[in-house]
């Protein structure tokens, strides 16, 4: 600690980020990456991309990608807020739209960064605990809030809302904010953006991270009424007028316009993800049902730090949360049908030694 630091610094406990292990025979199934590499259609956009341009500012309202984003979700323009990674559009919608007199509302077990938004903004907010089979009840949710935000589908579980509960939860919360973050909706789940023409409270977040392969470039965005996404360019221009780099702008077009290759990279990780589930239970899990690129899993019997550690010893990395409620499961990472593959064998020789 230092003396020259703000008051504020030292109250802080910041976001662990997953770790990014050193060494190229690890197979690393801890950060959700997606194991397929990103549209050729990217790629030709970043090789032909003309590098004098490096030289100029970007637009700082990222213009072309907010409309290639509208043209997709059949949106406008004005509809769209675009961000470096989800994770600074979170910030500013913590920042910009929850700094209200009543406590924010989210799961008890989610998205860790969350708390660490608040601690950092000053803003209070109560947890709603899962229920017992680590689900999101939205009935919990329908008393005075500051606003409510949650995952779906949730992390690190993996479990979905329908559209049909989230549409319930809005019809019973019009006074405040309600953000839908949809990391992982494309991995299994229906996107509440169907939903934003008609509830003016909505804003549904995602990540270009995932399901697009884009993590190494940092693309988010937000969807919602024109009076949220207002908000969200005042804080954006009082912070940073230029998020996102010319390059990753042009990237992120080329995303949107290859929907082939995304469909099929997204049922390929759906693929595997069953085939993962089922080599599970066989060997002794109990899994919770995923809607996302990851499995969320305790073993019956085995200690899930022991099986953690074991796995990391020989080479195969995946998430372990300490938190207590769900300190004997493991979140696993859909990799690639080798990495899968590894992982299975590996757990198979720890469990049957």
């Amino acid at each position: 600690m230092s003396r020259f630091w703000s008051p504020i610094v030292h109250e802080l406990d910041p976001y662990v980020p997953g770790e990014q292990p050193k060494g190229e025979k690890q197979v690393k199934l801890n950060t959700n990456e997606n194991p397929y590499g990103p549209s050729p259609k990217v790629l030709a956009a970043i090789q032909s991309y003309d590098g004098d341009q490096l030289r100029l500012y970007p637009d700082p309202d990222a213009g072309d990608l907010k409309q290639a984003i509208a043209d997709y979700y059949d949106l406008s323009r004005q509809q769209v807020f675009v961000g470096n990674g989800s994770d600074e559009v979170l910030a500013h919608i913590f920042h910009g739209l929850f700094q209200q007199s009543s406590p924010i509302l989210f799961p008890d077990i989610s998205y860790s960064f969350y708390p660490v938004y608040c601690g950092l903004y000053r803003i209070d907010y109560d947890l709603i605990p899962l229920d017992d089979a680590l689900a999101i009840n939205t009935a919990d949710y329908v008393r005075e809030n500051g606003g409510i935000i949650f995952p779906n589908p949730n992390a690190p579980t993996g479990r979905l809302l329908s559209l049909e509960e989230i549409e319930q939860l809005l019809k019973k919360n019009t006074d405040s904010v309600v953000v839908v973050d949809e990391a992982y909706i494309d991995f299994g789940g229906e996107t509440a953006i169907a939903l934003v023409d008609r509830y003016p409270n909505l804003l549904v977040t995602q990540t270009l991270s995932k399901s697009r392969s884009l993590a190494g470039l940092r693309i988010g965005f937000a969807v919602g009424h024109v009076d949220l996404i207002e908000a969200l360019i005042r804080v954006k221009d009082s912070f940073n007028s230029y998020p996102l780099d010319s390059l990753a702008i042009a990237a992120g077009i080329a995303a949107f316009e290859d929907k082939a290759y995304f469909d099929e990279t997204c049922q390929h990780v759906i693929r595997s993800r069953e085939m993962v589930e089922t080599e599970l239970v066989q060997l002794g899990f109990d899994v919770i049902p995923s809607s996302a690129n990851f499995v969320f899993a305790r073993h019956q019997r085995e200690d899930a730090s022991v099986l953690a550690e074991g796995l990391r010893a020989e080479g195969v990395i995946v998430r372990h949360f300490k938190q207590m409620r769900i300190a004997q499961y493991l979140r696993i990472t859909i990799g690639s049908e080798q990495e899968n593959q590894r992982l299975i064998k590996v757990l198979n020789d720890l469990i049957t030694d």
